[in-house]
């Protein structure tokens, strides 16, 4: 099948190109756009089923509430002592102001006694908006809310600052911005500069550039399409990682063809001919490897947590649209070209004798053992340290902390517990009007148990129970003592805050948790189910097509395991790094999904092209041994590069000055290195060297010395 499609790729080049140029007008011209099926609202990601989302819809209908971006002014004396009562009096006047001056999306700004501090150092003033917090419309209003209460502030001694959620993502926006910049800018200098090395050629250099760029331009738009045909929901976060997929696997994919391509020019062939072997070789690899990944994000969809399932539709749909670039469209471009592709080097006319690749393979071939065991072994050593793994889902503890934003958390923290700026919200539903004396006992309740900061007053009366129109629903404020994305401050929530809450709860009436900390807190336990689920069904799949790929039942065993070894490897270097040596207090709670995305989906491209290398030298005869050095000869230099590419982009958001972009930036660059060198190039042909044929079982594989086998080993090859 792949034979035929190659001779008419490679015969067809125009056909199959206009084809291409074609659709892609198509679907710029009448497709929706991604951010026509977007979901901003990320807390609509989990499932009705969790406490958090029920106390969300109840505060919706019983007081109106939204998801709307939160703001905060945290006021206090520049000599910290404790505010006056003309103090007091400045920050009423600033909120006086912020409401005179109606600001876009700005619904008001209220403070008072009950925005003082115990300790009366810190008085806060919370102002009303409307929008999320990513609206540019409500960024707009944040930077006006701070431009309206400077000049208030002016010669008072006060100093003030603004936070919240929507001046946090105010204040790091650029942050952001800059670094989806560095890492466009890297993407194209690592593909472009490696490839001029590799290929000496900028025709080759530029292709997956122009291949990748036309593949992005259709791909976003059949994401859309199957959206909105399914009633599936994108998040924000979809189009950055699917132009760094895009660029990786399509990278991948083209370098193997030119590999292959070039190894057949040097083997003699006539271009043509040397497109079309080189075409239905890889393209078998290709749409295995793709096969794979799509398998593997396709298994997202099993996720609980909306955010992680919404990315898995997108990103197999994009998969599978480069994979069929890769073979019809990419053999199309360079049947055109024929050897100019690697214009204006002669370097593909002969091979060169001595590479490093050679004696890799020579090595290996000669002591698989000690490979095996050098390169299992330090995947084993760095897996260990992922045994001290813990999560941190407090984000904004790895923002940078010289912010307004952050500084004014700081200030917060001096006269009120962490917790403050985000406090648990109890609401309780009755039948019937609920009694103030009740809810105000309840809520007393509520502030003994160990961790709780205090139950601010929601009332307009002082008193600690805000109740609805109708006085059927309340809703108290619990404030932490602990930041409220800490560790101990979810395990509070989930665990005594709650107990007490439902235990000590009014006769007749439902408590629900809601806020901040509950929501995280259910996200957690969402993100602990999915992991457990995801992984095994997705390695079960992949080991599918790889067992359908290699009709072997050990082989897909032996790389699933290698994949695994890989994944862990990858999680114990960022504990080592992040948790021992810098100090971090746990690592990002989403990185074992990233590490999922880029590392075992992608990675399992490089274990595909190397077994199905080695598949293909022991099928023409050659001795395992034997195979493992052609395979690594041939094979390694395009994972190597392939892997450095990858590895190369995603190591450039340590250049983001961002401690959450550089924990992510590092791991997936060094899990991607594990994968292409450890593990494809070095674990698996030693491994399959020192199985010898038994690796195919239950595949008998007849081991004679073929002539092809035998000139390969002659042909001084580097």
């Amino acid at each position: 099948m792949f034979t035929r499609l190659g001779r008419f790729v490679v015969h067809n080049p125009w056909k199959v190109i206009a084809a291409w140029v074609i659709a892609a007008f198509a679907v710029v011209a009448f497709a929706p756009t991604l951010a026509d099926v977007t979901n901003k609202d990320q807390t609509s990601f989990l499932p009705d089923k969790y406490e958090s989302v029920q106390a969300q819809q109840l505060a919706a209908k019983a007081f109106g509430q939204t998801n709307d971006a939160t703001a905060t002014i945290v006021v206090k004396r520049t000599d910290g002592a404790v505010l006056t009562a003309a103090d007091q009096a400045k920050a009423a006047e600033i909120a006086s102001r912020i409401t005179a001056a109606k600001i876009d999306r700005v619904t008001g700004a209220m403070t008072g006694p009950q925005a003082l501090s115990p300790n009366k150092q810190v008085q806060l003033i919370s102002v009303g908006l409307k929008g999320l917090p990513d609206e540019q419309k409500v960024l707009d209003a944040i930077q006006k809310v701070r431009d309206t209460a400077g000049p208030a502030a002016d010669g008072s001694g006060l100093q003030y600052g603004v936070t919240g959620d929507a001046a946090l993502f105010l204040d790091n926006k650029d942050a952001f911005d800059n670094a989806f910049v560095v890492v466009g800018i890297a993407t194209v200098v690592l593909i472009v500069g490696l490839l001029l090395f590799i290929y000496r050629s900028p025709v080759a250099a530029f292709l997956p550039l122009l291949t990748v760029g036309l593949v992005s331009a259709i791909a976003p738009g059949l994401i859309a399409l199957a959206a909105k045909a399914f009633d599936l929901q994108a998040t924000q976060d979809l189009q950055t990682i699917l132009t760094v997929v895009l660029y990786g696997v399509g990278t991948d994919y083209i370098l193997f063809l030119l590999f292959r391509f070039r190894e057949r020019l040097r083997a003699g062939e006539e271009p043509k001919e040397a497109l079309v072997n080189a075409t239905s070789r890889v393209s078998e690899v290709i749409v295995s490897a793709a096969g794979a990944i799509v398998v593997a994000f396709s298994a997202l969809l099993l996720a609980v947590f909306g955010g992680f399932k919404s990315l898995g539709p997108g990103l197999a749909i994009a998969v599978a649209v480069m994979a069929f670039a890769a073979i019809t469209l990419v053999p199309a471009v360079v049947s055109l070209l024929g050897p100019k592709v690697f214009w204006p080097s002669k370097s593909w006319q002969k091979t060169p004798r001595g590479a490093v690749f050679k004696r890799f393979g020579t090595f290996t071939a000669r002591r698989p053992a000690v490979v095996a065991v050098i390169s299992g072994g330090l995947m084993v050593a760095l897996a260990l340290g992922a045994l001290g793994m813990k999560t941190d889902y407090d984000a904004f503890s790895q923002l940078p902390d010289d912010t307004e934003s952050a500084r004014a958390v700081k200030d917060l923290q001096s006269g009120f517990p962490a917790g403050a700026l985000n406090p648990t919200t109890v609401y309780v539903r009755g039948d019937s009007p609920l009694s103030v004396e009740d809810l105000n006992a309840y809520a007393q309740e509520l502030g003994k148990v160990p961790g709780v900061g205090a139950v601010l007053p929601a009332g307009a009366d002082g008193s600690l129970a805000l109740l609805n129109p109708d006085k059927t629903v309340a809703q108290i404020n619990v404030v932490l003592a602990g930041a409220p994305y800490a560790k101990e401050s979810m395990d509070l929530v989930d665990g005594k805050l709650r107990e007490v809450a439902h235990a000590a709860a009014p006769a007749g009436t439902t408590p629900l948790l809601g806020g901040v900390t509950a929501s995280y807190a259910d996200i957690r336990d969402a993100n602990s189910r999915d992991l457990a689920v995801i992984f095994p069904v997705a390695g079960g799949l992949i080991a599918l097509i790889l067992a359908l790929l290699l009709r072997s039942l050990l082989a897909p065993l032996v790389l699933m395991l290698a994949v695994i070894l890989s994944f862990f490897s990858t999680i114990g270097a960022t504990v080592l790094v992040f948790q021992g040596a810098a100090g971090h207090a746990g690592v990002t709670f989403s990185l074992p999904i990233m590490l999922y995305l880029f590392v075992v989906a992608i990675g399992t491209d490089y274990n595909i092209l190397m077994i199905a290398r080695l598949r293909e030298e022991a099928e023409q005869g050659t001795d395992p041994r034997t195979a493992a050095d052609l395979a690594i000869e041939h094979g390694g230099p395009s994972v190597a590069a392939a892997g450095l590419i990858l590895a190369g982009t995603f190591s450039s958001l340590m250049l983001a000055g961002m401690a959450l972009l550089t924990e992510m930036g590092f791991s997936v660059a060094v899990g991607i290195a594990i994968s292409a060198f450890l593990m494809s190039i070095f674990l698996v042909p030693s491994v399959t060297a020192l199985l010898g044929t038994r690796i195919w079982w239950p595949r008998k594989l007849a081991v004679a010395p073929s002539t092809e086998a035998a000139e390969k080993v002659a042909e001084p090859v580097g």
